[in-house]
């Protein structure tokens, strides 16, 4: 279920295959010194997306992860949404 987001937590997201949807900022986190974004997709499905995370003068920058280094972030990521609020 998506969650509330004000204007500035939402971002809408391209793909290659001209599919692009909202997505509301989850959070940022750390992964052994590497800031990471969780993205959660608010087209109605459960989807989350996990990216890079990279700020810039005015903004920020999404970055890939690749395969190796996605299994320690996506578990990194299941670690911080079972801890208790």
């Amino acid at each position: 279920m998506a969650g509330q987001y004000s204007e500035d937590q939402i971002i809408h997201l391209d793909f290659e295959d001209n599919v692009g949807f909202d997505c509301g900022i989850m959070g940022i986190f750390d992964v052994e010194g590497q800031d990471y974004i969780a993205l959660e997709a608010l087209d109605g499905s459960d989807d989350v997306y996990l990216y890079g995370y990279k700020p810039t003068e005015e903004d920020f920058e999404l970055l890939d992860i690749d395969e190796e280094t996605f299994d320690k972030v996506a578990a990194e990521f299941e670690s911080l949404m079972d801890e208790p609020l």
